[in-house]
């Protein structure tokens, strides 16, 4: 977990197991080569007693001739205004403490005193509220720059340490107020177990807390690997198809349909899958559960195209014809419909040879360019959708498509709706209400992704054409 040179904080509270992780650590300080300081955070829980904790600190690291680092927030306040469970509110804001320390510089890496009773005390938590093969992983010994050496430690030990030491320690009253869960676990529940069941039960279920995080790591690095094979970003958003989230690894090609669904592949891949998209494109805070899990999944097994749900943290899930697509919402923005979605009408000027209309529905920028066309369109190559010149009659307009519209396109016999024409394109519903057209005196001359306007295409008789092209906004 270490390495010789590096600054290593060490997170004390005052009690007994981070009392005995410092002075663990000051025995093997010259041996590890290492430089020691004491981190401290004030919850500003317990009033009074919290004060006298953190002078306690204060006064264990001036012992020691170590820097001491100190931070104290109102978290019963951060709590409430933040409508979160009191002890999670404490962690989150200790561990931004922390993270603020290493990212500061002051350390490199910070240690702090999670013991094996303290493993075992949460895999079963995690049981009892309901876990899957994560939960089970427990406490895990280093996350990011957070490392724990006493995970194999168990709390008696330590101080008996302590007391060999004649070292002493602060007891937080709270720790035994069996109104909280942790508590109940601690003092009734554990101490039952091992009389009456196993005497190793601590052991046992450090030991499942170490396999299942050993399994865990394999299938995450299957998620990922399958999705850095498949899955793709387009502009802020992640796509997948639904071919690649549920199908098998490798298998030979199915013989039948029924051949197909009955090797998807395992939910355990795809359900990491989906986690790890709505990771990449999650906004804001906001706890996905197995339940969240399963409804995008059901959502990929549906028959029909242009649905959608939402997703804790900001994220909106989309159903189209043969992918997923997973994409932030903005804050406060509520579910989007159809009928709210933008439309627009861009006047285009051609009256200098050029135009150009940017379209933020689309993240890009159509750019009209008049250009010579000789007697020979073969001689002139371009790259873009091409217009008479001639033909086109003001007002020239850039809008959305508008159910009703329709086109005869160049190597069409007859016309269409552009509704069909953009089914057949393959645009997805939320893409199609916004889907640009080139309007001339109100009729369509051009369409994204599609030929142009019989009426307006260039032959032999054009003498000027426009060059229709689209860029993206970022290369602007």
């Amino acid at each position: 977990m270490l390495r010789p040179g590096q600054r290593i904080g060490v997170a004390v509270s005052g009690g007994a197991d981070s009392v005995a992780l410092l002075l663990l650590l000051l025995e093997l300080r010259e041996k590890l080569g290492v430089v020691l300081s004491v981190a401290h955070f004030n919850h500003q829980l317990r009033g009074r007693a919290s004060d006298a904790d953190e002078k306690f600190v204060a006064a264990l690291a001036a012992r020691h001739h170590l820097a001491f680092f100190v931070a104290r927030e109102d978290v019963p306040a951060k709590a409430k205004r933040e409508r979160a469970n009191l002890e999670e509110a404490a962690r989150r804001a200790r561990y931004a403490f922390f993270e603020r320390l290493v990212s500061g510089g002051s350390f490199d890496k910070i240690a702090v005193a999670h013991t094996a009773d303290d493993q075992a005390e949460t895999v079963l938590a995690h049981i009892f509220r309901g876990t899957g093969l994560a939960g089970l992983g427990g406490i895990h010994p280093e996350t990011g720059s957070v490392f724990r050496p006493l995970l194999r430690l168990r709390r008696a030990d330590l101080r008996a340490y302590l007391r060999s030491r004649r070292q002493t320690w602060r007891e937080d009253a709270s720790n035994r107020d069996t109104k909280r869960t942790r508590a109940r676990i601690r003092l009734k529940l554990m101490p039952v177990l091992e009389k009456k069941f196993q005497p190793a039960v601590v052991d046992h279920l450090c030991q499942l807390a170490d396999l299942a995080r050993e399994d865990d790591a394999w299938l995450d690095s299957s998620a990922q690997l399958r999705l850095f094979l498949n899955a793709r970003e387009d502009k802020n958003a992640w796509r997948v198809s639904l071919k690649d989230l549920i199908r098998p690894p490798a298998q030979p090609e199915p013989r039948s349909l029924d051949d197909l669904w009955s090797r998807q592949a395992p939910d355990a891949i795809s359900k990491r899958m989906i986690r790890l998209l709505v990771k990449k494109v999650k906004p804001r805070s906001g706890q996905l559960s197995s339940i969240h899990v399963d409804s995008v999944l059901r959502l990929a097994h549906q028959p029909d195209a242009g649905k959608s749900l939402h997703l804790p943290g900001g994220v909106e899930v989309r159903r189209e014809r043969d992918s997923l697509c997973f994409q932030p919402m903005p804050p406060g923005s509520s579910v989007p419909s159809e009928s709210t979605a933008a439309r627009y009408s861009h006047a285009v000027d051609l009256r200098s040879g050029q135009a150009e209309v940017p379209l933020k529905e689309h993240s890009c920028v159509l750019r009209f360019r008049v250009i010579d066309w000789p007697p020979q369109g073969r001689e002139t190559k371009v790259a873009g959708a091409v217009l008479d010149r001639d033909r086109l009659r003001e007002p020239l307009m850039v809008r959305n498509w508008r159910p009703g519209d329709s086109v005869l396109l160049l190597g069409h016999q007859n016309r269409h709706r552009m509704s069909r024409l953009l089914n057949e394109l393959g645009v997805s519903r939320w893409d199609k209400v916004s889907w640009p057209v080139l309007t001339s005196g109100g009729k369509i001359a051009w369409s994204r992704g599609l030929p142009v306007s019989v009426e307006f295409a260039v032959d032999s008789s054009t003498r000027q054409g426009v060059v229709i092209t689209e860029v993206p906004l970022l290369q602007l």
